[in-house]
């Protein structure tokens, strides 16, 4: 009894999994079966041949379906693969394309940095030479320094723009002229080293600067180097007109008593931004220049012919470092040193 309940559950549960189509073909098939077994227990033969002869139909019927089911199922199968492999083939050819115009593109990258480390190969000696004839001129330029200058404090870092060449070239033309008063636009580590020169000669100097910072820290260098006589100023920016031209420059009402300027310094990179920062400094005091005066200006001037007050500028001297000395042509030039 439990063997029959366990082979209808196992019966009912594939029922349960048959399709509509496959439940109609039992619903056909059983009952014909069971009329031929019926009509051959009770002696109908001929009942029972028509029954069997109908299950044989609906037999091959089912069977014909199948087929044909099966016939389609393999047609799309068929087609599901030679749509597979006509996609691998295109994504093939296309991985073997990218590979290949990779391969291309990393040779003309391997010719770049051949090419590349050649001419950086060819260079690098010429580079290292000259970078060691810089690094060689400046520490020479600071041994000069120091033989010409005995600091009574530590001397300030050489700031952008001020390299121990820069700073010779104006100490030696301090020390060549002996100004009786320089004037100083813009402050840096360079009025440490002029102060020094200037005291060595009782020159006086004044430095003249916009930026607070580097008025406070100007004037605490010279204090902690005794430069007591060294006067720095602030002066604010204002409007000056030049030649028709509008610029922020110093306010000029600050500059009183600065008078025959015996060497003019302009720091284009410490004064007020403008295009040319010589022009509104000999605009103002040009005409304050003592005679056979000279102005230095840290870039290569435009300065006119008669500008510069009247007096003619246009002796041009190069110092060492980035100054060019600027005087009258029969002026005291200065020597350039070793």
């Amino acid at each position: 009894m439990t063997s029959l309940l366990r082979l209808a559950r196992a019966v009912a549960r594939r029922l349960r999994g048959l399709s509509r189509r496959q439940i109609a073909g039992m619903i056909v098939i059983v009952p014909l079966a069971v009329g031929v077994a019926i009509s051959s227990m009770i002696g109908q033969a001929a009942v029972a041949t028509g029954l069997l002869a109908l299950l044989l139909t609906a037999v091959l019927a089912g069977v014909v379906h199948l087929s044909r089911r099966i016939g389609g199922v393999n047609r799309s199968t068929q087609e599901a693969v030679r749509e597979l492999r006509a996609t691998v083939d295109q994504l093939q050819r296309r991985v073997i394309a990218a590979v290949e115009k990779e391969r291309l593109a990393a040779g003309d990258r391997h010719q770049e940095v051949t090419e590349a480390m050649a001419r950086t190969e060819r260079l690098t000696g010429r580079g290292a030479e000259l970078l060691l004839r810089e690094q060689s001129r400046e520490i020479e330029a600071l041994f000069q320094l120091f033989q010409t200058v005995t600091p009574r404090a530590p001397m300030p870092s050489s700031a952008p723009g001020s390299q121990p060449t820069d700073l010779l070239g104006l100490v030696h033309a301090a020390r060549e002229r002996r100004p009786a008063l320089t004037v100083a636009l813009g402050c840096g580590p360079a009025i440490v080293w002029l102060g020094y020169a200037l005291a060595e000669t009782g020159g006086r100097l004044v430095a003249v600067d916009h930026d607070a910072g580097r008025v406070s820290l100007v004037r605490g260098w010279l204090a902690e180097h005794g430069l007591g006589s060294v006067e720095v100023r602030q002066v604010g920016v204002a409007e000056l007109v030049v030649e028709g031209r509008t610029v922020d420059w110093y306010d000029v009402e600050h500059l009183d008593g600065l008078s025959d300027i015996d060497l003019l310094l302009v720091d284009g990179d410490l004064a007020p931004a403008t295009p040319d920062p010589l022009a509104p400094a000999l605009h103002v005091l040009g005409r304050r220049l003592a005679m056979g005066a000279a102005v230095v200006v840290d870039e290569e001037p435009r300065v006119a012919p008669r500008q510069g007050g009247g007096f003619g500028l246009t002796s041009r001297q190069r110092l060492p470092g980035r100054w060019t000395a600027l005087t009258q042509p029969h002026s005291t030039t200065v020597t350039t040193p070793i």
